[in-house]
This record gives C-alpha cells, sequence and structure tokens, in this order.
C-alpha cells in the first residue's frame, strides 16, 4: 500500500468543496485551502528556497551572535565595549547585595513572625493552664 495525499493540490471536486466549506465556516480557512489548491504542489520547495536565502543572509549571522554571549553585540569601539563591560559587571554585583540584603530581610521578617506566634502560643498554653474544672464545664 503506498501512501498517498487523498487531498492533493489542484482543482478538483474535494478541494472546491473544502474550500467553499472553509469560507463558510471561517474565512482564513477558505483562503489556506484556496493557496493549499494554487500552490500546494510548491511548499516543499518554496520552504527549502526560504530556508536557503535565510542561511545565505548576513542577518543570520546577526540574530545568532545576539542570541549568543548576552545579547550585546561590540560596537567596535573598544573603549567604550570596555566601559559598557564594567558598568554592566557592576550593576550586576549590585544586584546580587541586592538579592542578599533582601534575603536576610525575609530571614529576620520569619523569624519574629516565629517569635511572634510562640509568644502568642504561649499566653495560649498559660491561660489554658490556669483554668480550673469549673471553667472547662461552662465553655
Amino acid at each position: 500500500m503506498t501512501a498517498t495525499s487523498v487531498i492533493r493540490p489542484g482543482w478538483s471536486p474535494v478541494t472546491i468543496g473544502l474550500m467553499v466549506l472553509g469560507f463558510v465556516v471561517f474565512w482564513p480557512l477558505g483562503l489556506a485551502m484556496l493557496a493549499y489548491i494554487l500552490w500546494g504542489d510548491r511548499f516543499q520547495s518554496m520552504a527549502r528556497d526560504a530556508r536557503d536565502q535565510w542561511n545565505a543572509s548576513p542577518m543570520k549571522g546577526t540574530f545568532c551572535n545576539m542570541s549568543k554571549n548576552t545579547g550585546f553585540s561590540r560596537t567596535g569601539n573598544v573603549a567604550f565595549d570596555d566601559y559598557r563591560e564594567r558598568e554592566i559587571k557592576r550593576i550586576e554585583d549590585e544586584r546580587a547585595k541586592l538579592d542578599e540584603m533582601r534575603a536576610d530581610f525575609d530571614s529576620y521578617l520569619r523569624e519574629l513572625r516565629r517569635a511572634k506566634d510562640q509568644e502568642e502560643f504561649d499566653r495560649f498554653m498559660a491561660t489554658r493552664a490556669n483554668r480550673t474544672p469549673a471553667d472547662l464545664h461552662q465553655g
């Protein structure tokens, strides 16, 4: 058994019916079906040509370089690039300090909450221990 497509590009009753149905249901589907009827046999070669053109494009190298490194490309001015790298490192160091301070503060707040909870629990237990048997039957 060979693997063939039931719906082939070209003007046939099935493709025309699907195109009309696509326009009735949602117009972009009809438009897509029309494109398939007209250019469906060329989609693979068009995709290959587009891929080849992208690989040959100078923009491909630019996008690849941006995705590597830090997202910043060199400007060609060595002094400016060095200055920018120093500033970025300084800002990253400041951010690390702020993150450390935030962690310390969060730890401090957790300890305060724990101490407050412990105090409330101790007060509850002391109040409960001081109850008389008569108080237990009333409440």
